[in-house]
């Protein structure tokens, strides 16, 4: 409906960033919004809307704008591109009069937020801008101009937005006009009305219908006028009567064809509505036909208005309450195909082990099974003309495959169906053993679930950046412990032993408790880098999450500076030191020259781009247009040399230096240095060639009956080495999406994972296990809890206020083509922690076999013959693993599955504890969020986890290949 006819003289300005005001949804959405809005009601109804500054609403209203300037705005950096070219078409736009309504959407504020901080001195240039711009902007506006200056959310003391805070979700809104709004008395301070909506208020002073899905409540008091109190109150109900019918028409209709809205609800909604549309027509009969309106007149005016508001109110309430709606039958089936998932994989790792046939049996035939359900379910659905629901076929394809493995398993255990891992019956063991056997599996299982029980807390929930470290740190003093209860860390008394205090402990435990102490010093300084929350409100955010360019002190921010630059070469140093150290730097292959050379150019051209991106704009003069190809640069130089670096890895991953030593090496005569005569050279030459002869003639007589001798240095640990590679390039990528100061994190977690390795390593030779193929579930479990807490180590939480948007623009200084690679740039910066140990995973295999120790029973005494010794305490390492190839496939497979568990595991509490608590009041701020960055999180970690997998398989078949050459020459 039409509003009356004295609003269509209102023209309108807007100024802010309005994304919200026309109900556009995501700001980064790029379809057009199909449903009726603001803008296609003005352009039916010719009205001119001109619109300048962001360009993503040329994406959302295409061809819906009289004239329009569009300027790139994701770019968060970009403080100043899209308010200068607002600023340079405002005014004259301004003056001309060519338009109804006019959207200048300003970008400056939000991003200075974004990049330094509400509190820095930016900041406060921006707001001056503004301040500025509205100053002039007034003085360009007619009398019959409205103004509207609005912001479309908040911003958090960190500068960001997104969630569902105080200070994020409430916005200024400033309205101005020559003309007087509110009558000629004084204004009265006007009420917070949480319901107000812009949308419906512009249409009706710009003279178009208010679009049919808005279920706003318009603000009346802009309708008022200037005339008595009764013809503002009759001015008023009539806006609130057009504004209802506008909502009654939408209920009725979306009632016909969702009926999902309850009808008692909407019969007492009727009801009201029909009550109060009957006494308006009564009253606007009695006022038509007075003229002098009686005070109980006015005061039923009021009356009706009030109960016009009611209305709108609870209608608004009951479609709120209708559109937030759960599908529990489904949900249940969700949690259920995650259980049942995470069931199979612990099955499935403990019976990879003791099953020949278990790859056909257990995988291939369930795997098959669920193919086929999914051809026939698509089929039926087709022929059925009810659509292809997508989500529907791929559930019933899982649920089909893990039926058939289920069954598979159980047949080939109709008794009891008794994992291979369970521990033997009680009449075979001693009650003691039977402990010690249930004990090494409980207590990491304890502590899983004990993570996972708390999933259900919003206080732990919000506190886990605390509890997941102190989990970890409890896991490793718990493996002490055990240890110590089973008396691994002892050695039999003897008279001498029982004389000195610790010397009965063995000397390995002091190697495992320097491990320990380390690792609860990295857990302790990587609470340093943690992102506060607002449900907490005595934390305040670290320190080392701002990037160098917010410092202001010059000398503090070269220091900072100069110690990252120094962690980065360190890491370089200790990475090439490990592999110089077991002999994968000796070769001249490729791989093994861009570790010697590339490794330092990466870390070159990072601390380049963290020189000039940490440098001020004001400071660089003459040479900024060099230092914005620099920014661009240098990450892209980053890029392409660690692309290279992988590349080379995947391409020929072996860093082994083979040396053929069947024929001496040297010089076949040894140059004559005494006085220069033929004689004397002739009589110290002729019995060197001899003797060269000699060996020759008795190398060929033996060459039929003995193998050639091939030292092959670096072949102990060309898996470890592979990885280690990875993971530094790995490292490097996701440091340069950090900021400067969040390389100390990056440290911290290297050298936390280093430990974790050394702690496992040892705790298994202590206790001495018989498997060496098998990775026990502790080793496991503090794998993952290492990967929760640097989540949070490297300043990310939980909630979207916290994801780090800077990322999208490292290397980019315009706008990105596509919302891909921005979207893996972001991801990559929110599940680095995720990353590096879902790759790092196959090392909890390989490192006890790295790091192998000459056992007691194969020294030998000082009496025997030298040329022995090496052949005794020769060091196999990593080529144990070739011993048995079945075995180690089987335990890279068994590793996958307990890692996928526990993350299963974890991401079954997440989604049951948001299924459950769907209508608790901190669902859509704790567990929801929580919910998503886990299920993301587990995304990312299975592709990690099997790119990781993948690269220890090409590393072999790469080996396989070696050794068949080798036995060719």
């Amino acid at each position: 409906d039409p509003p009356p006819a004295p609003m269509q003289r209102i023209k309108g300005l807007t100024t802010g960033s309005l994304p919200t005001f026309i109900d556009v949804g995501s700001n980064f959405a790029t379809y057009a919004i199909q449903e009726d809005n603001l803008l296609a009601q003005m352009v039916q109804n010719g009205r001119r809307v001109v619109f300048m500054g962001d360009d993503t609403w040329e994406g959302l209203f295409p061809k819906k704008f009289f004239r329009s300037y569009f300027f790139p705005s994701f770019n968060v950096k970009d403080l100043h591109t899209v308010d200068n070219g607002i600023l340079q078409h405002l005014y004259p736009t301004v003056d001309s009069g060519e338009w109804d309504l006019l959207i200048a959407h300003f970008l400056g504020v939000d991003h200075c937020g974004h990049k330094h901080g509400p509190d820095h001195p930016e900041m406060a240039k921006k707001l001056t801008q503004m301040n500025e711009m509205l100053r002039s902007l007034v003085d360009h506006l007619g009398n019959d101009t409205l103004l509207l200056v609005a912001g479309d959310h908040g911003m958090t003391e960190t500068g960001d937005h997104g969630g569902d805070s105080e200070k994020e979700v409430n916005a200024a809104l400033f309205v101005y006009s020559k003309t007087p709004l509110f009558g000629t008395g004084p204004p009265e301070e006007p009420e917070a009305v949480p319901q107000v909506n812009l949308v419906p208020t512009v249409a009706l002073l710009l003279g178009v219908p208010i679009p049919y899905s808005n279920i706003g409540e318009v603000m009346a008091e802009l309708f008022s006028g200037d005339g008595d109190a009764v013809s503002a109150a009759l001015q008023q109900l009539s806006v609130y009567h057009i504004n209802a019918k506008q909502v009654d028409r939408f209920l009725h209709s979306y009632s016909l064809v969702a009926q999902d809205l309850p009808a008692e609800q909407l019969q007492h909604l009727q009801e009201l509505f029909s009550s109060a549309v009957e006494e308006h027509t009564q009253l606007l009969a009695q006022v038509q036909g007075a003229t002098l309106v009686p005070p109980e007149l006015e005061s039923r005016l009021g009356s009706l208005i009030g109960r016009f508001q009611l209305y709108l109110r609870e209608a608004r309430a009951v479609c709120t309450q209708s559109w937030a709606r759960f599908h529990p039958l489904r949900m249940v089936g969700g949690c259920t195909l995650i259980a049942t998932s995470c069931l199979l994989c612990y099955v499935a790792s403990e019976l990879a082990a003791a099953s020949d046939s278990f790859y056909r049996s257990c995988l291939l035939y369930p795997l098959l099974w669920g193919l086929v359900v999914a051809v026939l379910l698509g089929l039926a659905r087709a022929f059925t003309q009810e659509g292809l629901d997508l989500l529907l076929v791929l559930s019933s394809a899982a649920a089909a495959s893990q039926l058939g493995f289920f069954w598979h398993w159980w047949g080939r255990h109709p008794k009891r169906a008794r994992l291979a891992g369970s521990p033997p019956p009680l009449a075979s063991i001693g009650l003691r053993q039977r402990l010690r056997a249930w004990l090494g599996l409980a207590f990491p299982m304890g502590i899983l679930l004990f993570r996972c029980g708390a999933m259900f807390s919003d206080s732990f929930v919000v506190a886990e950046a605390r509890v997941a470290p102190f989990l970890l740190a409890s896991l490793v003093m718990l493996l002490v412990g055990k240890l110590h209860w089973d008396g691994r860390l002892t050695v039999p008394e003897g008279p001498k032993q029982q004389l000195l205090g610790f010397s009965s402990y063995r000397r390995e435990i002091w190697y495992l408790l320097c491990f320990v102490a380390m690792l609860l010093v990295c857990v302790r300084l990587s609470g340093f880098f943690h992102q506060c929350r607002e449900e907490i409100p005595q934390c305040r955010p670290s320190l080392f999450l701002s990037p160098l360019a917010s410092l202001r002190n010059t000398r503090a921010k070269n220091l900072f500076y100069l110690l990252c630059v120094a962690l980065l070469a360190g890491l370089v140093y200790a990475v090439r030191s490990w592999l110089r150290h077991y002999g994968n730097l000796n070769s001249s292959d490729p791989l093994v020259l861009f570790v010697r050379w590339g490794f330092p150019l990466v870390v070159l051209c990072i601390a380049c781009y963290w020189a000039v991106a940490s440098s001020t704009d004001d400071s660089l003069g003459k040479l900024q247009e060099l230092v914005q190809v620099a920014v661009v640069a240098f990450p892209w130089a980053v890029y392409g040399l660690a692309s290279v670096g992988l590349l080379l890895l995947l391409c020929n991953p072996m860093t082994v230096l083979a040396k053929d030593t069947r024929e001496s090496a040297g010089s076949i005569v040894t140059p004559y240095l005494g006085v220069p005569s033929s004689e004397v050279d002739f009589l110290h030459v002729i019995p060197q060639i001899y003797k060269r002869m000699q060996e020759s003639q008795k190398s060929r007589l033996e060459r039929g009956s003995c193998k050639a001798t091939i030292a092959a240095y670096g072949l102990g640990s060309v898996y470890s080495a592979a990885l280690v590679i990875a993971l530094t390039l790995l490292g490097f990528l996701l440091m340069l999406l950090h900021s400067e100061r969040l390389s100390l994190a990056f440290l911290l977690l290297f050298l936390e994972a280093f430990m974790l390795l050394h702690i496992h390593t040892r705790a298994r030779g202590l206790a001495g296990d018989a498997e060496p193929f098998s990775v026990p579930w502790y080793a496991v479990i503090s794998w993952l809890l290492a990967a929760s807490q640097f989540f949070y180590s490297t300043g990310h939480q939980p909630i979207f206020p916290a994801i780090h948007w800077n990322a999208a623009f490292v290397g980019f200084h315009l706008d990105h083509g596509t919302n891909l690679l921005p979207a893996v740039l972001v991801g990559a910066n929110t599940f680095a922690s995720h990353i590096l140990f879902a790759v790092g995973c196959p090392l909890l295999l390989l490192w006890p076999f790295v790091c192998e120790m000459p056992s007691s029973h194969r020294k030998k005494p000082k009496k025997e013959p030298r040329e022995e010794l090496p052949e005794v305490e020769e060091h196999m390492m990593e080529m144990r693993l070739r011993e048995s190839p079945e075995k180690f496939s089987t335990a890279l497979l068994q590793l996958g599955l307990k890692y996928l568990f526990v993350l299963g595991t974890q991401l079954l509490a997440c989604v049951c504890a948001a299924m459950i608590l769907r209508r608790h009041l901190m669902v859509w701020k704790v567990f929801a969020p929580k919910f998503l960055f886990e299920s993301l999180g587990f995304v990312v970690s299975s592709i990690c986890l099997l790119l990781g997998i993948s690269l220890v398989m090409r590393v072999d078949c790469a080996v396989s290949t070696w050794f068949s050459q080798l036995q060719l020459r």
